[in-house]
């Protein structure tokens, strides 16, 4: 548990409803995520059941049986050289940001992924400008590796993606093992 009674934990079925409630908000009025039209909670629940059945964790913030975000590793490209390096996504209630979760969700992922035999992760971030997720990735040993210019146009506006990236484990210094399940 962390302050104020909050719970990290693996999220559950029912959570799904309030997840794509956040997410929703992201979609509409923000870059975290360069979808612009909200997917229905169905579709969201089976990108849930794909991330769970590939052994990521996926992880809710939860106050008082109430969702307050959620984080995720996916992974980073399909392409089998690919399979020791995952992605993570990270969504807060809008009125819970600047509260702490957003810390608490990644730092568990991280800790989860390192476990599993990861050996990367990385962040896109949507905007160059984003610097709450850019300075909360930072605080956690993620290093700005590069900027996509102008690769997305959402709001009007053409928006850049920061590209961050962090040593899970001991990285590259050692071969890797097969990835260990959660299970």
């Amino acid at each position: 548990m962390i302050d104020g009674g909050v719970v990290i934990r693996p999220s559950r079925d029912g959570d799904v409803a309030e997840i794509a409630a956040i997410y929703d908000y992201h979609v509409l009025h923000g870059l975290a995520s360069f979808e612009e039209i909200p997917p229905d909670p169905d579709e969201l629940a089976s990108r849930r059941r794909d991330i769970l059945g590939r052994g990521l964790p996926y992880l809710v913030a939860e106050r008082s049986g109430h969702v307050l975000g959620y984080c995720y590793a996916a992974p980073y490209r399909t392409r089998s050289a690919y399979r020791f390096t995952v992605e993570d996504s990270i969504y807060i209630d809008q009125a819970e940001v600047g509260r702490g979760l957003g810390r608490a969700l990644l730092a568990t992922v991280l800790d989860r992924c390192a476990e599993l035999g990861y050996r990367q992760m990385v962040a896109v971030i949507g905007g160059s400008d984003t610097w709450p997720s850019i300075r909360l990735h930072a605080a956690l040993g993620f290093t700005r590796v590069g900027v996509l210019p102008a690769v997305g146009f959402k709001f009007g506006s053409w928006v850049d993606i920061v590209l961050m990236q962090r040593a899970l484990g001991p990285g590259e210094t050692t071969a890797p093992a097969e990835i260990r399940s959660i299970k």
